[in-house]
């Protein structure tokens, strides 16, 4: 059996509210899990104390059973210093799109053309 460590979503439309529970890979997102660990509050502040809430003791035990936590959960698991997480680089990321480089390079082209037949 796969376990995640993963956020079921709970709370109303438009206001979200995310349990951090112990779950089956298979099972749904909402559906069954095998506990219950946090819970996470998006529309709390940053630096509110409930924003993230986490039953550490249980985290480091599901841990060293083996289960994985989701890129989100890691990352909380990272601000609480219960795991590591590597940064991630993406250099690719800043760069515009295929189409709208073409578009600036036949710009590019266009004027150079136009500053040559000026001379």
């Amino acid at each position: 059996m796969s376990l995640k460590i993963r956020l079921a979503r709970g709370g109303a439309k438009k206001r979200p509210y995310y349990r951090i529970v112990i779950a089956d890979s298979r099972s749904p997102r909402d559906g069954r899990f095998i506990e219950r660990v946090g819970a996470y509050d998006p529309l709390l502040p940053k630096d509110h104390d409930d924003r993230i809430k986490l039953d550490e003791e249980r985290i480091k035990h599901w841990l060293s059973v083996g289960a994985t936590p989701t890129d989100r959960v890691h990352k909380f698991l990272d601000a609480a210093g219960l795991l590591k997480r590597d940064a991630r680089n993406n250099p690719k990321k800043a760069l515009p799109g295929k189409k709208r480089q073409e578009r600036e390079e036949a710009a590019r082209q266009a004027a150079e053309e136009a500053s040559a037949a000026a001379e």
